[in-house]
């Protein structure tokens, strides 16, 4: 079978030699941003398909993977989360897992598009549903500048939910931004950042972890699952702890669809392969 060009959107991997396909039935809105051209179409299989620079960054089916593993597995091990910043995140799919917590009493969303914003109240108006909630802060400006400048210790929880790491993103993959996190997390403060794949991008896990620890934190993790649309289909987070890691956990006690208590402890199963990471 040949791929419509017309019919099909196809993001290609050429450092892996692969590509992932998605059919696509009609062009709902495209523009190019103050900071990246933007397109959002409807799929024939996987809902409605938001790109950045012709890149997936998300799609109806299959975002909740995504938005729970970023914020749920932190969540659940701090031991009373309050405050909590999210870099990134203009779909606000990570706002709303947050705020489905009845401890949290503010979180702060600093993107540097506000048009990804727009974009998602109008194509995805259910990952916007608790941008009124009274407890949320939308802010949209540089957040690398942003951290740099917040108060010491302002934060329980910093979720980098960010792109690539190219272009104005390679800031949020730094030794200096995870030090300026560090000083903006409190006592028990808990980092989580985006880490792409671990079977295409090892090295980029192990920079990421070696580069939080030389910033100060105590210990590191890695969390990995499933991403069909991603690259490769398989994803992670990368976890630093400002105190121990934590032995326990807290039981989940809201509405998911993916994360539970079984995948909190299987997504930190380290692959053989990646064994080299746990350090």
């Amino acid at each position: 079978m040949k791929l419509n060009s017309e019919e099909w959107f196809t993001e290609v991997y050429p450092d892996d030699g692969c590509a992932l396909s998605l059919e696509l039935s009609e062009k709902l809105h495209e523009e190019q941003t103050a900071w990246q051209k933007l397109e959002v179409y409807q799929t024939t299989g996987f809902g409605r398909l938001m790109l950045l620079d012709g890149c997936i960054m998300l799609t109806s089916r299959d975002n909740f993977i995504y938005h729970e593993m970023m914020t749920h597995p932190v969540l659940c091990m701090h031991p009373a989360p309050e405050n909590v910043l999210i870099i990134g995140g203009g779909d606000c799919g990570c706002l709303r897992e947050v705020l489905k917590y009845p401890s949290i009493k503010h979180v702060h969303q600093v993107d540097l598009d506000e048009r990804v914003t727009w974009a998602s109240m109008k194509y995805f108006p259910e990952l916007c549903e608790s941008n009124n909630d009274p407890r949320a802060e939308l802010s949209y400006t540089d957040g690398v500048a942003f951290i740099e400048q917040a108060e010491s210790a302002s934060y329980d929880i910093i979720i980098v939910d960010s792109t690539d790491p190219v272009g104005q993103a390679r800031r949020l993959y730094t030794e200096e931004f995870y030090r300026a996190c560090y000083t903006g997390l409190s006592d028990n403060g808990i980092l989580v950042a985006q880490s792409e794949s671990p079977l295409f991008h090892k090295d980029l896990i192990l920079s990421m972890r070696s580069r939080m620890a030389d910033a100060g934190f105590n210990d590191t993790a890695t969390l990995f699952f499933p991403q069909c649309t991603y690259p490769s289909g398989w994803w992670s987070a990368s976890v630093a702890f400002k105190a121990d890691r934590p032995s326990n956990y807290r039981s989940v006690d809201i509405e998911t669809k993916y994360y539970n208590n079984a995948i909190h402890q299987a997504a930190q199963a380290m692959p053989q392969f990646m064994q080299d990471t746990d350090k």
